[in-house]
């Protein structure tokens, strides 16, 4: 059987609550994805591109100047 319960978490009851769900062995939680695997690679490979130092400075001040 499966079932779906949501908790407001910003209550302290609430939080003490979640808390003693997870501690019984028969509840499992399933691990959901946030963000779309091809939007996580974009962003890790963005992150790869940084560290080589392949980036492009923009003056906040003249954004156009910057970019053209």
């Amino acid at each position: 059987m499966e079932l779906t319960i949501n908790i407001d978490t910003r209550k302290k009851d609430a939080k003490v609550f979640l808390e003693y769900i997870k501690s019984l062995s028969f509840v499992s939680f399933p691990k959901k994805e946030n963000y779309n695997k091809e939007f996580v690679k974009k962003i890790k490979d963005a992150e790869k591109e940084i560290e080589k130092g392949n980036t492009t400075r923009i003056n906040p001040n003249n954004v156009w100047e910057s970019i053209l």
